[in-house]
């Protein structure tokens, strides 16, 4: 019997401390990197633990990544700014502020993807589906109605929807990923507002729209 001092694990206990451990060593390992083995040691469980809660290591995976995403809530982030109804340039650059800042706080997300883009196709091509596709497509719409409104010149869309979330992407990457920040640091509020008017340059049909 166990004291009062004593905590029961739950199945549910268990099962967190799994994923908590597997976001750690998948992040920095990478998929290929990862034993199931190590994470059931340093979970302090069986690795037929692991299994009874996830049937494979890729199940493990994509768990850990819906997990990210489900605390990030990006969707419902992105379409609460896109529908606050402010200025354009005000809109994109509390966007691309907020890409920022979020990136920067957890990296592991990136990471995560990153490794499975390289060694598992099948886990980076069901994130796409599952989540960038619809950010993509939200961006695309309001980017859309700005065109129908005459305000931005008529371009794909989509295109101009990846082109602007691609910028604050790839600053991330460059500097949490890739260590660029140990160098060269930068305001997220700077680097927002002049991705921006770089990238409104060429949607705007009036340039002097663009006020800096």
């Amino acid at each position: 019997m166990p004291t009062l001092t004593q905590h029961r694990f739950t199945a549910e206990d268990r099962k967190q401390q799994i994923l908590h451990v597997a976001t750690d060593l998948f992040a920095s390992r990478g998929f290929d990197g990862t034993t199931t083995r190590e994470i059931a040691r340093r979970a302090k469980v069986n690795e037929a633990i692991i299994f009874r809660h996830f049937p494979t290591k890729e199940d493990l995976y994509w768990a850990v990544i819906e997990a990210k995403c489900a605390a990030k809530a990006g969707r419902q982030l992105l379409q609460s700014i896109l529908e606050a109804g402010t200025e354009v340039r005000t809109t994109f650059v509390t966007l691309g502020e907020t890409l920022l800042r979020r990136r920067e706080a957890d990296p592991s997300l990136m990471r995560l993807l990153l490794f499975s883009a390289l060694e598992n196709h099948r886990l980076s091509q069901r994130f796409f589906r599952t989540y960038m596709a619809d950010y993509y497509d939200l961006l695309a719409e309001y980017i859309r109605h700005r065109i129908d409104m005459g305000e931005f010149r008529k371009v794909d869309a989509q295109f101009a929807a990846r082109g602007f979330l691609g910028m604050f992407v790839y600053h991330s990457m460059v500097q949490d990923i890739f260590g660029a920040k140990r160098f060269q640091s930068f305001d997220h509020r700077q680097v927002a507002e002049q991705l921006t008017d770089i990238w409104l340059k060429g949607m705007l049909t009036d340039q002097d729209r663009v006020q800096p």
